[in-house]
């Protein structure tokens, strides 16, 4: 089972692949960031960075998890940027 999350923020396409038996992984303008391999039973950590044109660097954190359905927060420099309408 796949499942993925995605967003655009600031002109950057943010994408979230979780798969049951292959990990999950982050891409950012479709090039791989990070990943996790294998089974993640309870929660998932993701990193990355999106650069803007001046250079300037901006951190990406990424949290997987859930219990019966896998959730995603995706977060720039700490602020929650999806889901957009934040957590409930």
């Amino acid at each position: 089972m796949k499942k993925i999350f995605e967003v655009t923020y600031k002109g950057h396409h943010i994408q979230v692949e979780n798969t049951w038996f292959n990990g999950e992984r982050l891409y950012v303008d479709g090039k791989l960031q990070d990943q996790n391999l294998g089974f993640a039973f309870d929660r998932a950590t993701l990193y990355g960075v999106i650069k803007s044109h001046e250079g300037e660097k901006q951190k990406i954190k990424v949290s997987l998890g859930g219990a019966i359905t896998v959730e995603c927060r995706i977060f720039v420099d700490h602020e929650l940027i999806y889901p957009e309408h934040g957590i409930q």
